[in-house]
């Protein structure tokens, strides 16, 4: 059984990527080194400069994985400071900046980054359309998903199975891109 690492200390992401892996001949197995976030313009800038960091401390094939939500009335805000945001205002805070506002859409925004010993990474992207909320809504996920819906949906990604909301998900799609690419 092949070993590949996950570097998170987020064990919702452990799940959902251990759910997936089932009827592969992998074992993801978390690795929780942490990395800086540096704070740029784009998830894909976030993930290569933590996929350096990694490289210079652990010597095995590893993924780590970066996502963002976008808000259009918000101008894209959270966006790559989502971790950080969350982490202060949290869910009541983003709904308190969108009281006024009936422009709810929104985007999640995944980026897995693969990547072996002294080699560039490899990235995968995904993304789910969707909207926020007027309040939380549901008790499963982690992160924004109490106040996410996605596109096509009237549940948030709280009040969805894990199997669901893969479905749907931003990180379920670069979750697909990058187990057809462990595939071969």
């Amino acid at each position: 059984m092949k070993k590949l690492y996950f570097i998170t200390g987020n064990m919702g992401k452990l799940a959902e990527i251990q759910e997936r892996v089932k009827t592969l001949d992998i074992k993801v197995i978390q690795k929780d080194l942490g990395y800086p976030e540096i704070q740029v313009e784009n998830l894909e800038d976030v993930a290569e400069y933590g996929v350096k960091h990694i490289q210079k401390q652990f010597n095995e094939p590893f993924i780590l994985e970066d996502a963002g939500l976008f808000i259009d009335d918000l101008d894209g805000f959270p966006g790559v400071y989502s971790k950080y945001v969350f982490y202060t205002i949290g869910l009541k805070g983003i709904l308190k900046l969108m009281e006024n506002t009936t422009k709810r859409s929104a985007l999640f925004r995944s980026v897995y980054a693969y990547a072996e010993p002294n080699s560039k990474p490899i990235l995968f992207v995904g993304e789910c359309k969707g909207t926020i909320t007027i309040k939380e809504r549901g008790t499963g996920g982690f992160g924004y998903d109490p106040i996410f819906v996605p596109e096509g949906e009237s549940k948030t990604f709280a009040e969805m199975s894990r199997e669901e909301k893969n479905r749907y998900s931003h990180r379920g799609k670069a979750v697909d891109e990058l187990l057809d690419f462990l595939k071969k």
